[in-house]
């Protein structure tokens, strides 16, 4: 596997892929790595023939910067999974490198990050789109592989490439979960013992506003995941709604036709996990 730090680096290994002819994958993270972005590097290994993975803490999306500098890092493991999955290359930018001579830019989200995320995490969808549009200028990957967890983020991310006609075909990956549902994430770790044990409960709850959803109204399958969580009064829910699944704009009914997504933030001690599940009413 080629580690590769320089943004022109990456650039030219990307460019020389291409020119053999062969589609390149692109697996942006954040580092920490866990079986969650494993499945995603290997869905990007069977669809493209060389794969390159990033690791980059992105600046521009934390509005606390408690969390980032909390946020894990564990460079060592992850350089490890990555050769044991048989990635290409490790793209390891530096936040100099990678924004110099670039004033953040403001894009259209088609109104995206107006709920959930949006209105606690001021700018944070502003930073995420600066940085992928970053690193795919560099990479140029003919596939780029995002998570469903973040599913505000991968339909934010899927706008904009429309959007803006950017060429990378943008593939959404399902979510990764251990045993007992808690859906992966890089956050996971820092959950106390006590925490880590009812962690499980926020996909208990979605699980019960799925089946809900099947015979009720969006505001019956909500109550019922929100009856869930009130069992641990020391889980903090930011929010637990019901929205159309492509504009995410809350649903006050269902749409015929149309999918719908139960979306979940909440906090337990000093960790604040999401999740979703996709909604199958009966209209």
């Amino acid at each position: 596997m080629e580690v590769l730090t320089a943004p022109e680096h990456v650039a030219a290994w990307s460019a020389q892929a291409r020119w053999s002819g062969h589609r390149v994958g692109f697996v942006p993270t954040m580092g920490a790595l866990h079986t969650g972005h494993a499945s995603l590097i290997s869905q990007a290994l069977r669809q493209c023939e060389r794969v390159v993975v990033s690791i980059f803490v992105n600046p521009l999306q934390f509005n606390d910067l408690n969390d980032l500098a909390r946020y894990p890092r564990s460079p060592d493991a992850d350089r490890a999974l990555l050769e044991e999955l048989g990635c290409h290359a490790l793209f390891l930018p530096d936040e100099h490198e990678l924004y110099q001579g670039h004033r953040p830019m403001t894009f259209d989200l088609g109104g995206l990050d107006t709920y959930w995320e949006g209105p606690d995490r001021p700018g944070h969808f502003q930073g995420v789109v600066n940085a992928v549009e970053r690193l795919f200028l560099y990479v140029r990957p003919d596939k780029a592989f995002f998570g469903e967890k973040d599913r505000q983020q991968l339909a934010i991310v899927r706008h904009v490439a429309t959007t803006l006609q950017w060429p990378e075909q943008i593939v959404g990956c399902p979510i990764h979960r251990e045993p007992d549902g808690l859906a992966m994430s890089s956050r996971n770790v820092r959950l106390s013992p006590s925490d880590r044990e009812r962690a499980p409960l926020l996909y208990e709850a979605l699980l019960s506003t799925a089946q809900s959803a099947t015979t009720g109204s969006p505001a019956q399958a909500q109550q019922a995941g929100l009856a869930v969580l009130a069992r641990d009064p020391e889980i903090v829910v930011d929010y637990l709604g019901i929205a159309d699944a492509v504009t995410l704009e809350p649903l006050d009914s269902w749409r015929t036709g149309r999918e719908a997504v139960a979306l979940l933030a909440a906090r337990l001690g000093e960790v604040r996990l999401i999740d979703n599940i996709l909604l199958h009413p009966s209209v």
